[in-house]
């Protein structure tokens, strides 16, 4: 076994790894750019070598620094995780060459299996299933759309190289298909730095099903069962499962003896997934393999009882498989859910900035994450802050008990999806374990929607945390006269807390024990625990508790199904606001990020909602939008550059004005 390990990666699965190193006593080395100086895999490692600025070119995609700090550490292996240099061959190689064991794919698997339109056609000679469409060499747009025309649509363009659902596109008609070739290229070129595409039949409704399959040196080949992973917004998955609920037992065993053929078929060695769609007759087709470990690994790991990781390590080092197929059973049900720093009610944008809180769930879950409180989310790499996974008996028990622990989760700082994945373990389709690839989408506004009414116990919770914040900013003044707090003469003291809900102003009359809501009703509450961030409360009896804590101007409550963001109500500094958005009237960047296309020029009519530019932040391709019918009178950014949070990207007169 080796004796130290560098782990060309960053955040969770950085952590997931030095975690494993540990357990068998490897030391481990971690890399950072400047963005992670003081990040959680920095700290978790036995040392830590920084490779260069921010930007993932410039350090986490730089084949070179990885392969230069290995060299300087003293390591005697690269374990590269997932994405970033992972499926990249000819670092691999180079790892090889200097020495080093690489802890993944061979690289000629690496690069049979790299472009999904020669893996498509090495499948079908393996005799795996593959769906129908093209995976030529013809690039140019007429060829592409000829192709088309022959498959029919709504079809989907998928980038040749690269995975995870970057850069795929549902085209519903040849009228799409233009803008959506055009698109697809520029991420795909953006995330794989290759701007080949496919293209694909649409099969819908469809399940996600993949296989993980695990080969030696010795020409052993096994596969650890399947997973399921048809919770899926915009072809990213959310929510994943193992096994698959409802799949016939010859279907599974078919799917497994497909996906080991795929494997032996490019003389596989390592851990790899091997996925493909299920339709509604029980057919399956290979979609792609991908020669890494996958995001949704702690499933399998947690329902057959084997450390990946470990395995990884141990056949890099040349060791045998531990067992064999027949060994390798299913226990159990495993949920994961994934924690992203992501806005759903603002069309999933990213969320950035410091992390002023994060409480994550205790016993009964495991958790990978590569952030802590105090840390910070920043625009240059992907938004995962962490999985939440749980192992029960049955589905159902897995389903209870991963909602239960999504519900002791409350991050402070960048917005998170924590209430969707919450619904989405509520949806009736997946309680059904029927949802298919498309329902999340299809569903995406039900699953966001914002409750109308707040809660009493919401509101008692925030005006008590309002108020525990005033009375510690008190205690703490140097003035005498700020200690009043609300004493009066001869009568009980009086607050009143306003919060801001939507276009409503909330307002609490506090009067000792007796609290009056909006809506004229009063109740006694009683504080059980007022030490932040925990909040207990004894409301006509009933006893309530929720994190609630001051962010920012607002009164977070992090309820069991729901969190509540309540503004505090502040009407002069509302109408600055006001005319400060008035007099702007133009748009401006929702997040950071690098302008990747302009759609208009200076003088340009356009209509609401017409695309303007496009910013790339975090993996993630964001339109910004006309915000009426006007012109524009001035473009500020080009293709390539930089902007910041709130950048005022164009000069625009709207029609009104």
């Amino acid at each position: 076994m080796f004796r130290s390990v560098l782990i060309a990666n960053r955040g969770e699965i950085a952590c997931r790894v030095a975690r494993t190193c540990r357990r068998l006593g490897i030391r481990t080395v971690a890399v950072y750019s400047d963005a992670d100086a003081g990040a959680l895999h920095v700290r978790d490692c036995d040392a830590a070598i920084r490779i260069g600025p921010p930007p993932a070119r410039e350090s986490y995609l730089d084949a070179d620094a990885a392969l230069a700090a290995a060299r300087e550490s003293g390591a005697e292996a690269i374990h590269p995780g997932y994405g970033f240099l992972s499926e990249n061959a000819a670092f691999a190689e180079a790892a090889g060459a200097a020495g080093l064991a690489f802890v993944g794919a061979p690289p000629a698997a690496i690069r049979a299996l790299g472009s999904k339109s020669a893996a498509k056609a090495l499948m079908a000679r393996a005799g795996v299933p593959i769906l129908g469409g093209y995976h030529g060499e013809a690039q140019d747009d007429a060829a592409l759309a000829r192709e088309a025309e022959r498959i029919g649509f709504p079809l989907l363009v998928k980038p040749a190289a690269g995975g995870g659902g970057r850069g795929m596109r549902i085209v519903p008609d040849a009228a799409a298909l233009g803008n959506a070739l055009e698109s697809a290229r520029r991420e795909a070129a953006s995330s794989f730095g290759d701007d080949r595409l496919l293209l694909e039949r649409y099969l819908a409704p469809a399940r996600h099903i993949e296989v993980q399959v695990f080969a030696d040196t010795m020409g052993n080949t096994v596969h650890l069962h399947e997973r399921d992973c048809s919770a899926q917004r915009r072809h990213q998955k959310v929510v994943e499962e193992a096994p698959a609920p409802g799949l016939p037992e010859a279907t599974r065993d078919a799917l497994g003896r497909a996906a080991v053929a795929a494997a032996e078929a490019v003389s596989y060695v390592g851990a790899g997934t091997v996925e493909f769609l299920l339709d509604g007759d029980g057919e399956f087709f290979f979609i792609e393999m991908n020669t890494r470990l996958q995001v949704e690994h702690p499933v399998t790991e947690m329902v057959t009882g084997y450390d990946l990781v470990e395995w990884q390590l141990r056949v890099a080092a040349g060791e045998a498989l531990p067992v064999s197929q027949e060994a390798i059973s299913v226990e159990g049900h495993a949920i994961e859910a994934r924690l992203y720093a992501e806005d759903p009610a603002a069309g999933f944008l990213p969320s950035t900035g410091p992390i002023g809180l994060m409480r994550l769930p205790g016993e009964g879950a495991r958790v990978d994450t590569g952030f802590e409180t105090g840390d910070a989310v920043t625009p240059h790499y992907d938004s995962l802050l962490a999985k939440a996974i749980v192992h029960a008996p049955s589905r159902a028990e897995a389903r209870a008990r991963l909602a239960a622990a999504l519900a002791e989760i409350a991050v402070v700082g960048p917005v998170t999806n924590r209430d969707f994945l919450i619904a989405v373990l509520a949806e009736d389709a997946f309680v059904r374990g029927t949802l298919d690839t498309g329902h999340l989408d299809r569903n995406v506004e039900a699953l966001t929607a914002r409750e109308a009414a707040v809660p009493h116990a919401v509101l008692s919770l925030a005006a008590l945390a309002a108020m525990g914040d005033r009375d510690r900013a008190t205690r703490d003044a140097a003035t005498p006269w700020n200690a009043l707090r609300g004493w009066r003469l001869n009568a009980p003291a009086r607050r009143t807390v306003a919060f801001r809900h939507g276009g409503d102003v909330l307002a609490v009359e506090v009067e000792g024990e007796e609290f009056r809501f909006p809506d004229g009703r009063r109740r006694t509450v009683r504080t059980l625990s007022g030490e932040p961030p925990l909040i207990g409360a004894d409301i006509d009896g009933e006893a309530v508790s929720a994190v609630a804590v001051l962010d920012g101007g607002a009164v977070l409550v992090f309820m069991p199904e729901k969190t509540w963001r309540l503004p505090l109500f502040d009407p002069v500094a509302e109408a600055e606001a006001g005319a400060r958005e008035s007099a702007a009237g133009v748009p401006l960047a929702p997040m950071p990020g690098v302008v990747v296309a302009v759609d208009v020029a200076s003088g340009d009519r356009v209509e609401r909602n017409q695309p303007l530019l496009v910013i790339e932040a975090m993996k993630v391709e964001h339109t910004i939008r006309a915000p009426s019918a006007g012109t524009v009178d001035a473009v500020h950014y080009a293709v390539g550059d930089r902007v910041d949070e709130g950048a005022e990207l164009a000069a625009f007169t709207p029609d009104e004005a």
